[in-house]
């Protein structure tokens, strides 16, 4: 059953992916740009966890926000350590 898919909601979830893609595509590539791989997976993080939000899916909310918490790691070590 499709719930909630207003414009708003259908296009987080598509950058999302995206984002998600990106950032795996940076970090595998190995070659120096690891920290946007960290920044994209940031951005995908963030709009999955408005997805879940918005969806009420309190488990996609958690894991999101999770993977938030590590990409802000990764994002500081990377740029600041």
């Amino acid at each position: 059953m499709r719930r909630n898919n207003t414009p708003l909601l259908l296009a987080a979830k598509w950058l999302g992916t995206v984002a998600g893609i990106l950032g795996a595509v940076l970090v595998a590539a190995n070659v120096g740009v690891v920290g946007w791989g960290f920044i994209a997976w940031a951005i995908s993080s963030s709009l999955w966890t408005y997805a879940g939000w918005a969806m009420r899916e309190p488990s996609l909310i958690l894991l999101q926000a999770v993977f938030l918490i590590i990409d802000l790691v990764g994002i500081w070590r990377w740029f600041f350590v």
